[in-house]
This record gives C-alpha cells, structure tokens and sequence, in this order.
C-alpha cells in the first residue's frame, strides 16, 4: 500500500457542508428544538421513546418479543462512492445493536443531486449500503428517493428484541465498570482527510473501524450483568455518556489514558486536525464535564470528537467485565478497553489525566 489515497475523480465530500455523525445539529440546539414536542400520549407498549435520547424507539408486541425501529442518515464523510454507502449503513444499523437487539430489515433513505452526480456514483453508494446489509443478514426491503442539493445516504432499521433483553442508556448502576469496544478519532481522522493529510494507513484505519458491525449488542443483551449500553456517535464520548449518567442520575468518571484511539490520531489533534462538531459538543455539555487540570485541549478534542459509526458504551457490573471483553475480543473488537465507571452523585462526568 502506498502513502498516498487513491483520489475518486468525483469528490462526495465538495458537495456537502458536512459529513457523517458531525454534521448532527450539536446537542444543546436540539435540546431547545425539541423542548416543546413533549406532552402527547404515550402508549404502555412503548418500552423506549424520547425522554431519554435513546439510541432507538422500542415498541412492545407480545411477552416475547419487541421491535425496534430507528433512522439514522447523514452527507459524505468520505469521497468514495461505495464507502460511504457501507459508513452510512453500518452507523444506522448499529442503533439495533446498541438496543441488544437483531435487526431484521431496512429501508434506505437516499438524496442526491441528481444533474450533478453520475448515476453510477449513486449506485455506488447504495451498492455500499446494500453491501453492509447483507453482513448483518437482513434486507433493504424498500425505501424513498429525493433528489437533494446535497448527498445524503441512510437507513431506517427495524429489529426484534425479547422485552426482559431491552439494553436502554439509562439504566447504569453505581460501581458499575465503562467499557468502550472502539477506539476514538474517526472526526479527528477525516478532518484530516479533507485537508489532504490523512495518508492511506490512516484511511484504511479510519474504513475498518466505520464499517465494523457492532454485531456484540445482540450478545450483551443475554448478560444479567450489563445494564446499560449505547453507541458513540456524533455527540463524541462525553456527550453519550453524559446521556447514561443522566439517565441514571449518576455520575461518571474517566481515566483518559485507558481509552483507545486510533492510529496517530492523538498526533493529528495535536497538529489541530479538530472538527467544528467538536467545539460545537462541548459548548453544549461543557458544563456538566470537570477535566483534570493536567489535560490539554487537544485531550478534551478527543473526548468530544463526534464518531461517525462508533463502538459501543457499556456499563456493566465489575463481575462480568472479563467476559463483555472475552466477547469483544471474539468478535474482533480487540481494542475494546475499560475506561471508567458509574458512582454516586449528580449526573456530571469527571475525567482524570
């Protein structure tokens, strides 16, 4: 492999103003949008809804089973035609997972400019998704067209779950051990990219880890001793986990150095390869977050770095964190890593050096 990146002659990314999980509209905007949709009845099967910015809707059926049903869709965070489709697909897939659930279908959700982009281009892109689809063994079975300024690709998943086997964020308990199954950087990597400074070590790194399946959800969700569990996306680390501290009105504590990162990506913040969608997190959350005074910016970069695709949170008993990373580990999730706990105390996050 050589350094350079193989260039596609159309670039995905000039089409959009952001790309991936960083192009969420930030955490404290959409706190404001949705203030008032509250208030409409709820009915008894809704196991899971909004109150706490779960990672999927779960709608009771029967004594055994449940469904699951989210969205996710977002603009290029890479050039390639074919790789965003299976980014795209595997981020909106993982809300599934991260229910301990398996997901049965989806349908895609597709935007594109249609006089501006070759029609091979967007085949490419659904060829990707339909790609990542069948890993996980279900079907597209459907979806909508529209033809968009800008390229958007996504899925609406729908997945089954027992009702006992629901793995919501806002279940952690105190003493309870953090468990982080990818490591950190995809923003930090594809700033990168965008300015040419990402080599194709960094790139191949930064595809694997975005079109990793995070199949071991549908495992944890058979393990008493998980209680809580989520995926890391674009509102970086400390936003979703902030969202499991409040869930369970608990408070949090990291160890900055046991969490993973991807290659080079510590050098690459340091040289200033940050997203806006960092900045934008932390002024949204900033105030419920106590760093170590040892930690430099670059650090708290890393902690708010939005993940496009990312691994999965678990907060899990200390009797059961050998066998949640046996699990990891058999499911090629090597890296995964304990990173913190769950303690007593206002729903914050501290975060040690």
């Amino acid at each position: 492999m050589t350094d350079a990146i193989a260039k596609p002659l159309i670039k995905l990314t000039s089409f959009s103003h952001g790309g991936g999980c960083g192009c969420k509209i930030a955490p404290g905007v959409l706190s404001e949008i949705l203030k008032n949709s509250n208030g409409f009845p709820i009915p008894p099967e809704l196991m899971v809804g909004i109150e706490t910015a779960d990672d999927a809707a779960v709608y009771r059926l029967n004594d055994t089973q449940a469904l699951i049903a989210t969205t996710d869709f977002f603009m290029p965070i890479v050039d390639d035609a074919f790789d965003f489709g299976r980014i795209a697909a595997t981020n909106a897939i993982s809300d599934v997972y991260a229910m301990g659930g398996t997901p049965i279908m989806a349908l895609a959700l597709v935007g594109m400019p249609i006089n501006q982009l070759p029609l091979e281009t967007i085949g490419d892109v659904i060829r990707g998704g339909q790609t990542i689809c069948a890993e996980a063994g279900i079907p597209i079975a459907g979806g909508h067209t529209i033809d968009s300024v800008e390229p958007i690709y996504g899925l609406v998943v729908l997945g089954l779950v027992h009702p006992d086997r629901v793995k919501r964020n806002a279940d952690a308990r105190a003493g309870d051990v953090l468990i982080l199954s990818k490591p950190l950087g995809v923003g930090i990597l594809s700033a990168a990219l965008k300015k040419d400074a990402l080599d194709a070590a960094g790139y191949a790194a930064m595809i694997e880890n975005t079109t990793k399946l995070n199949k071991p959800g549908q495992a944890l969700a058979a393990m008493d001793g998980v209680h809580a569990l989520t995926d890391v996306t674009g509102f970086g680390l400390l936003g979703h986990l902030l969202e499991l501290a409040r869930g369970a009105q608990l408070a949090a504590e990291l160890d900055m150095a046991s969490i993973p990162l991807l290659p080079n990506v510590e050098q690459l913040a340091r040289d200033g390869f940050i997203t806006g969608a960092s900045g934008r997190n932390w002024d949204a959350y900033g105030q419920d977050v106590v760093l170590d005074a040892d930690l430099a910016p670059y650090q708290r970069a890393l902690l708010t770095d939005p993940q496009t695709s990312g691994g999965l949170l678990v907060s899990v008993d200390a009797g059961s964190v050998d066998a949640v990373l046996a699990l990891f580990a058999d499911g090629g999730f090597g890296e995964a890593a304990v990173i913190g706990r769950m303690v007593a105390g206002a729903a914050r996050v501290t975060v040690a050096a």
